[in-house]
């Protein structure tokens, strides 16, 4: 059995968030990001009660997606991704396609880990999102889809990657959690734990039955830049195996760190 991730509904960007021209990006992202795996096409109708937006800005931001490729209007009226994004799918492609290296790195921390998926995560704003991962053996195994976001809150590796951050990030990080005022203070001590070790644990902060470990995968200034974690149900990260997976994992995350391939070497 498969435990998959990654197929949450995009989140609405602050309408409150800078000037008008910024808040039309936003919209426009958050437009885009309606189309998934799930959703290969959308009819406007679709857009409109998806976003919430009235009806002219829909097809405001529509035809201007059009008119820059972003879109495509198909024959039977239905909308999808337009040529101009694969432009910018190669080069994002190009900068995070890991080397031969990585790959086997992350395929020999899966083995070594017992046959648990492994996967690498970066932050990008208030969430922390999957750019690599090697599906692990078990039977029963979590597996996330590449590119899915994730809260940055809420998992091991949000804690480390938090614990290379700003305290401003680790308050919009809580902020996003909506816990309530003393969930700040919670967050803040697993983020220093995870510093000061050098590595997190975490069990069923995102979802129930699904735990993770993790380290920090460092640049040539020694800043976190990325996440290496382990993944699998909670009933096999017992603290025993969790023992076990830290010296495998945190091998990987200075072999990895030493690469210096995160975003790319171009």
């Amino acid at each position: 059995m498969v435990i998959s991730e990654g197929k949450e509904r995009p989140m609405q960007s602050s309408a409150g968030e800078g000037g008008e021209g910024v808040r039309s990006v936003l919209r426009a992202l958050d437009l885009l990001a309606l189309f998934d795996d799930s959703h290969r096409s959308r009819s406007m109708r679709e857009l409109i009660d998806a976003t919430g937006l009235p009806k002219s800005t829909v097809v405001r931001l529509v035809a201007t997606l059009e008119q820059r490729g972003l879109l495509w209007s198909r024959g039977d009226g239905r909308l999808t991704p337009g040529g101009g994004l694969l432009r910018w799918a190669q080069l994002a492609q190009d900068a995070w396609q890991l080397p031969p290296e990585a790959v086997e790195c992350l395929r020999v921390l899966s083995v070594e880990a017992g046959g648990e998926s492994s996967r690498i995560y970066i932050r990008q704003g208030i969430s922390r999102v999957c750019v690599a991962q090697h599906e692990g053996t078990q039977q029963l195994r979590h597996v996330v889809r590449i590119g899915a976001a994730m809260p940055l809150w809420a998992g091991a590796s949000g804690h480390v990657l938090l614990s290379g951050g700003a305290a401003q990030d680790l308050h919009r990080a809580a902020l996003a959690a909506g816990r309530g005022p003393d969930f700040e203070a919670v967050l803040a001590e697993r983020v220093r734990r995870a510093g000061d070790q050098g590595w997190a644990v975490s069990h069923g902060e995102r979802e129930d039955g699904v735990s993770a470990v993790a380290a920090p995968i460092t640049d040539a200034t020694d800043r976190v830049v990325a996440a290496v974690g382990l993944g699998g149900p909670t009933t096999r990260f017992t603290e025993e195996r969790v023992s076990a997976f830290v010296p495998v994992l945190t091998k990987a995350a200075e072999r990895l760190s030493d690469l210096q391939f995160i975003g790319g070497t171009a």
